[in-house]
């Protein structure tokens, strides 16, 4: 587990400034990878009292761009944000309760990762995202409508 020390590092190794609210939503979205934006502030304002909501946006935003975080955003769904970067992992997602998992990078043939054609792109990474049914929600009965 990061602590406050770590986080402070991984800030200055950024070339970063380490303040309260960076070090804070650091510390949320570590122990809630895939956290959407209003989750992270209110567990943020948890941790600090009054924080803005535009001071959590301008974090993530400087954390994202510093590759301290990373910015993901399912088909359907607000940005939701994580601190695992650095690898080309994949997400697996639950289509009908939205919860997300992390999953190591894809094996095999199909899906196809190599693009047949990259129109002249410098590629560096590749999103796969799985979709399906959790085993909470699979497991859970169908609902049936009040008649």
């Amino acid at each position: 587990m990061s602590t406050t020390s770590d986080f402070e590092r991984m800030l200055r190794g950024a070339s970063l400034r380490v303040t309260a609210a960076r070090v804070a939503v650091l510390s949320v979205v570590h122990r809630h990878p895939h956290a959407d934006t209003d989750s992270i502030l209110g567990l943020v304002r948890g941790m600090l009292g009054s924080v803005s909501h535009q001071a959590v946006y301008d974090v993530l935003r400087a954390l994202t761009a510093a590759g301290l975080l990373r910015r993901i955003q399912p088909m359907g769904s607000v940005a939701r944000y994580e601190t695992r970067v650095g690898d080309n992992h994949h997400h697996l997602v639950c289509r009908s309760c939205g919860a997300i998992a992390d999953v190591e990078c894809a094996v095999g043939e199909a899906p196809c990762l190599t693009a047949s054609d990259d129109n002249g792109f410098v590629l560096d990474e590749a999103e796969v995202i799985y979709w399906g049914v959790c085993p909470d929600c699979s497991s859970s009965p169908p609902l049936t409508p009040h008649r």
